[in-house]
């Protein structure tokens, strides 16, 4: 091919031995890194404790800060900021942002959810963000979460990861008794109204009363002696139900992972890790890892909240320069994932501007739908000073849409940053059977996205 042609690049055809056990050691950590925090609650308590190991402080309003200051702010527990002060001057350098999301989609209980019918005890659910709901069906399923009771206490509940515990389960139709239900198209064959928790279905043998030997009141005997639960407290509860099986190596070269939450954990862990790592206190940084981007970044923990605002003006207030100035000059990487082209489905996907798995970290320019609806689409000279910044850094990227025109869409927390005048760009990896309990990445791709965060913190 010309070298005037443009052509992606393989990582894995390129690697050396140096590199790829540079990248298979980076997988280990992101793996244990995804484990342990499958819902935004468990993710923003890991990596503060991780921070906190890196010599970041708790940061309070009104707090002056200076160069060489490392600071969080941990939002509600939900939501997550680290600010690394830097010696530039933010009023002509701006702040180098790195937004990802740590919510996935899930299925939720239900705030009056426990139900006894036919000897089975159930939980009546919500589901969260967008599912295929017929994939939550037959698989192990476990609960996190957190019980906020009247006296101001609140309890952590995690079952269904443990050896020895119990999962939940939400139930299908035999295929001997499904024809009526074949006959429905995919998205109806399961509604949401269905997806009903198996919570138990021994009854309460020991009760006095006759009417109080049900599966439900043994089920609440079971949580008032384990967590001094009553059925109000499911009131003021933030349960979720998440797959119960871990990361896992996939093929036999072993060079992909599967894991839940990819989308968007693949990116929050490169984007704090590369804040760690980065050789630099030039640029002041700023990390975020958001909640409720699944369901449209609202709420006090999402990308929309005052919050991300109102911690720029206090870097910029702490070196008395204008905040709309600071936000002028500031760049962020909006980082979250894109549709992997995937060979089994290529009918929704256009070759030429899709990305590819194992071929780097992912640029893309818009998001949105039909005619990119919803989308911020990033200029061409911010995209032009990336191509070089990685370029010279030595990254293998390539760039990638969400599909063919009209197919489909998505978007991403990128114009709600855009909206503050901050020049922003989506940059994530390819993900196969994104939003499924069960999603696919390349080890490769995520150490590329590494890197590309180090020389967009660094340059």
């Amino acid at each position: 091919m010309s070298e005037l042609a443009y052509k992606r690049t393989n990582v894995y055809e390129v690697a050396d031995e140096k590199l790829m056990k540079e990248i298979f050691d980076y997988a280990e950590g992101y793996k244990t890194f995804i484990d342990a925090g499958k819902t935004e609650r468990e993710t923003c308590a890991y990596v503060q404790d991780q921070a906190e190991k890196m010599g970041y402080k708790p940061f309070e309003f009104g707090q002056t800060l200076k160069a060489g200051d490392k600071v969080y702010y941990n939002n509600r527990g939900k939501n997550i900021y680290l600010l690394r002060i830097g010696t530039a001057d933010v009023a002509k350098e701006g702040i180098r942002i790195l937004a990802s999301h740590i919510d996935s989609p899930r299925v939720d209980l239900k705030q009056v959810p426990l139900y006894e019918t036919e000897g089975i005890a159930f939980g009546k659910t919500h589901y969260y963000g967008g599912i295929r709901k017929y994939q939550w069906a037959t698989i192990p399923l476990a609960l996190h979460g957190v019980v906020a009771k009247k006296d101001g206490s609140v309890i952590n509940v995690k079952i269904g990861e443990g050896e020895n515990d119990p999962v939940f389960y939400i139930s299908d139709l035999l295929p001997h008794l499904a024809a009526k239900q074949n006959a429905k198209p995919l998205g109806e064959a399961i509604g949401g109204e269905d997806l009903n928790i198996w919570f138990g279905n021994i009854p309460y043998t020991s009760a006095k009363d006759d009417k109080d030997k049900t599966v439900k009141e043994n089920l609440l005997k079971i949580l008032n002696e384990k967590y001094g639960m009553d059925e109000a407290d499911f009131l003021s509860a933030e349960l979720s139900l998440v797959p119960a099986y871990n990361a896992k190596d996939i093929g036999f070269d072993r060079g992909l992972i599967g894991a839940y939450g990819h989308d968007d954990r693949v990116c929050s862990y490169p984007a704090y890790t590369a804040l760690f790592d980065a050789n630099s206190d030039k640029h002041t940084v700023m990390v975020v890892l958001a909640d409720k981007e699944e369901i449209g970044s609202e709420g006090t923990t999402g990308m929309q909240c005052a919050i991300f605002t109102d911690l720029i003006d206090e870097i910029a207030r702490s070196f008395g320069v204008s905040s709309a100035l600071v936000r002028s000059k500031s760049k962020c990487l909006s980082a979250d994932v894109n549709a992997g082209f995937d060979p089994n489905y290529p009918e929704v996907l256009e070759k030429l501007n899709s990305s590819y798995v194992s071929c780097g970290a992912c640029v893309t320019k818009f998001t949105g739908a039909r005619g990119k609806s919803g989308s911020s689409d990033a200029d061409a000279e911010f995209i032009g000073y990336l191509r070089k910044l990685f370029d010279d850094n030595g990254v293998i990227w390539q760039t990638g849409e969400l599909g063919k025109v009209d197919v489909g869409g998505g978007g991403t927390v990128a114009k709600y940053i855009a909206k503050m005048n901050i020049d922003t760009i989506d940059m994530g990896v390819a993900v196969i059977s994104m939003h499924a309990p069960y999603e696919v990445i390349s080890k490769a791709d995520l150490y590329e996205e590494y890197l590309a965060f180090k020389a967009f913190i660094v340059g």
